[in-house]
Order: C-alpha cells, then structure tokens, then sequence
C-alpha cells in the first residue's frame, strides 16, 4: 500500500508545487538529486570521477506536452554533452523520449534525439535510453532498433526491467543485436499480467537476465542495490572467470553509499545515475516507491543533520 501511495504522490503535480519551496523536502531530495542545474550537477560528477566512479547525467522531467518543450530539453541536453567535455568528465547521459517529444510525434522525437545522438559520437561518448511504464516499452524498443540504433550502435542503448514477464525475451533479443542494456528491477506500478507481484519472481529473473547479458551481451550495466544480488553475481563472475570490465555495476546518486564505496575497493566498475533539474518530485517519490527503507532512511538521517547543525 505505501508503494501504491507513493508512486500515486508521484503524479500529483499540485503536490509539487507546494513541496518545491519547502526547505525540509528539497534537504530530503538533495540526498539523490545533484542540484537543480548543470554547473552543481557537473560539480557532482566531478567528485564522483575523482573516486573511481563513473556517471550517467539524467535531467529530470518526463512527458512534456509541446513541441517547444521538447526542443528546449534536447538544446539543455546538447548543453550538458558540452559540458561534460569541456570538464573532461567521465560521464554520460540519459534521457526519457517522452521528455523529447515521444508523446507529441515520433519525427519531432526522432529529431531532437538524433541531434543529442551526433553532439554524443562527436565527443566519444554514450547516450542511454530509459525506459519508462510498460505502455512505452515495444514503442521505446522499436523507436531505437528502427531509427537510432543503425546510425548510432556505439552512441546509443537502453534500459530494461526484470519485473515485467517480457524481460528474458528482450534480453536475448538485445544480445543478439549486442546493443548496450542497462538492466534494472523497475519502479513503475503494473499490472500482475505485465510484470512479476512478487519480489522473489523478480528478483529471480533480475538474477538470470543479468547473467545473460553479462555472459553474452555488449557491456551492460547491472543496475542494483541489492546486496544478495551483488554478492552472487561476484561470485558467479568469478566462477567463470569473467573479468570486471565485461561490464559495470550502476547505482542511484546517494543510494547505498557504503555498498557503492565496497565495490570500488574491491575493484568492481561503478557508474552512478545522477539525476539533477527542478523536476525533482516525481523522481523522488518513486525511488522512495521502488524501496520503501529509503523514506525512514533519508529522513532520519536529515532531522539527524537538522539538530546537529543547532
């Protein structure tokens, strides 16, 4: 039920209006979001690199509903891969299509996009696609095999989720294609016919799609906080001899920072998902949705932060 409430708070823009301005909420969110603007999300990244971890840029925000705000994400995001280059960051970016007009028209999608893909291939580097509800996952799917993916292959991946049924399929889809796939549990609510109700099913089958990709796909990126997964995907990668750079482990911004600091001393790659930009709110509520603990967590770690700073 607290899943169901949060992912709920997480469309509710009303609420956002209010929360934006209030102190205590935007200290919670500071937590998993790098600031609210290129330059701080940049500083962040910064610090990241001189750790040993690497990143992928997210500006927040999802479906827009203009052409003009779509065209006004993809000139942000071609001001991002400037920035990153002109730091020398290791880093690359993510972007929602809906966030670049994948719900007004594919070609204004396909547009704003290709333009993100080209600025990517000249500087060398990586664009993903996240993958949003399951009503988008053939259409993000298709949109990438049929008009990004043949011009792009070394520029461009996705995102898959272990918690919809259709998951192993795609899998060995990708890996036949070897294009690059960033594997996840999911943290949208769908329906029992979509995705697995119960945590053990996805689990299991994060579990086995991770291995497929990691055994027969094009350096994926294992995207997971979990540390039972973690634990058996090392010894399984050490019982086959698979080296630590056939792929990397990715992780939230501010998610499980001692699990994140083990694996780089254990010389494991690291990449972390740094999110930044005013759209904060949706974002939050569904890594809150995604794992509950995170909510008591955070929290009490603020208040923490508050009494000790009187």
């Amino acid at each position: 039920m607290l899943r169901s409430t949060l992912i709920w708070l997480s469309r509710q823009k009303s609420i956002f209006r209010f929360v934006r301005n209030n102190g205590f909420a935007k200290k919670v969110a500071s937590r998993f979001i790098a600031g609210e603007d290129i330059a701080t999300a940049c500083d962040a990244v910064a610090v990241l690199n001189q750790q040993g971890v690497t990143a992928s840029l997210d500006q927040l925000g999802e479906s827009v509903t203009s052409e003009a705000e779509a065209r006004e994400t993809g000139r942000r995001y071609l001001e991002l891969l400037d920035e990153i280059n002109r730091r020398g960051l290791n880093a690359n970016v993510s972007v929602k299509l809906t966030s670049l007009g994948q719900d007004i028209s594919d070609a204004i999608c396909e547009d704003i996009t290709l333009a993100i893909l080209e600025r990517a291939r000249q500087y060398g580097t990586f664009v993903r696609l996240d993958m949003e509800g399951s009503d988008y996952t053939q259409r993000t799917l298709d949109f990438f095999a049929q008009r990004l993916y043949p011009r792009y292959p070394d520029h461009v991946g996705i995102v898959l989720q272990s918690m919809l049924r259709r998951t192993a399929q795609d899998v060995a889809w990708a890996n036949a294609k070897q294009c690059r796939v960033r594997i996840c549990k999911g943290a949208y609510l769908e329906p029992a016919g979509v995705a697995f109700p119960d945590k053990k099913d996805v689990d299991q089958n994060y579990l086995e799609c991770a291995k497929a990709l990691i055994e027969h796909g094009k350096y994926p990126g294992i995207a997971t906080h979990d540390p039972a997964i973690i634990t058996a995907l090392n010894a399984w990668a050490r019982s086959r001899g698979i080296s630590a750079d056939r792929f990397e482990y990715q992780m939230l911004y501010g998610v499980r920072r001692d699990l994140q600091e083990q694996l780089v001393k254990d010389g494991w790659r690291l990449r972390l998902y740094v999110p930044f930009g005013t759209q904060w709110y949706p974002y939050l509520m569904r890594r809150m949705a995604e794992r509950p603990a995170n909510l008591w967590f955070i929290t009490g770690n603020v208040l923490k932060e508050t009494f000790k700073s009187r």
